[in-house]
């Protein structure tokens, strides 16, 4: 993303037009999915003026997982099946801690912003949600499996998009941020005042706002095919209904989407 393109207000001089982002948080890996999404986040809070907040969590479930006397894990290069130990878990988190740390420091590089690493043991979602509040932006990446949600849409997402406080903006890494219109459904089932606020807010971030007529999933896919530039912006309920039309509809949009309560 071009950040120079947006030329946003000097640091401490925003203008009227400035979107109302407390912070802007990263749920990161370590994997390419969510340092993608790292990327972005980095560049959405440079254009905000918001602090960047990188969340990684060492997942106490996966943790406990060791205890079992049947829990076996497989090298994904050698294919060799070993006994999973703690100790070999609790290293390998925090080799990823350091990697995500490298990571942060590398992309805020050069870059006048405030931002903030914080590792925490718990489980993942219900770490992020006590991090999360109405005015944050929560950045994700797209990774692993789900099956109500679609392929490349993790668990970890899927839950943070249906119960998070805040926007979340769903990052993919194969997508970049263009610089086009925000696109919204033309659906009275989001024509809440606040809503239309978050909607009329992001619109500062893209060339304007875009109408969609897309009756269903199938209508939305075709109108968005051919498209490569600005971001989808969808209420929760929407997603839902789209969802349950197509659960693979997310991992195909060839776009951002970003989710509002």
């Amino acid at each position: 993303m071009n950040v120079d393109a947006y030329r946003p207000s000097p640091e401490g001089q925003a203008g009227d037009d400035e979107i109302p982002v407390m912070r802007v948080l990263a749920l990161l890996d370590a994997s390419r999915h969510s340092l993608a999404a790292l990327a972005a986040a980095v560049d959405l809070a440079a254009l905000r003026h918001a602090e960047l907040v990188a969340l990684f969590v060492e997942d106490q479930d996966l943790l406990g997982s060791a205890g079992f006397p049947f829990a076996r894990e497989i090298g994904a290069v050698s294919g060799r099946v070993r006994r999973l130990s703690r100790s070999d878990l609790e290293a390998g988190m925090a080799r990823q801690a350091r990697r995500v740390a490298e990571a942060l420091e590398s992309a805020v590089a050069g870059r006048a912003l405030r931002h903030q690493l914080q590792v925490s043991r718990g489980r993942v979602v219900s770490e992020a949600l006590s991090l999360a509040g109405p005015g944050d932006l929560l950045v994700l990446g797209k990774a692993g499996l789900s099956g109500h949600w679609g392929v490349r849409l993790g668990s970890t997402s899927r839950a943070l998009i249906l119960e998070a406080p805040c926007t979340v903006v769903i990052w993919d890494e194969r997508q970049s941020l263009v610089r086009g219109p925000l696109r919204t459904l033309d659906d009275t089932e989001a024509s809440g005042d606040e809503f239309l606020s978050v909607a009329e807010a992001l619109t500062r971030l893209f060339d304007g706002r875009e109408t969609l007529q897309a009756r269903d999933a199938r209508q939305l896919e075709q109108q968005l095919a051919r498209l490569d530039n600005g971001a989808l912006l969808l209420h929760r309920p929407q997603l839902a209904r789209l969802a349950e039309q197509d659960a693979d509809l997310l991992a195909r949009l060839p776009m951002p989407v970003i989710v509002v309560p």
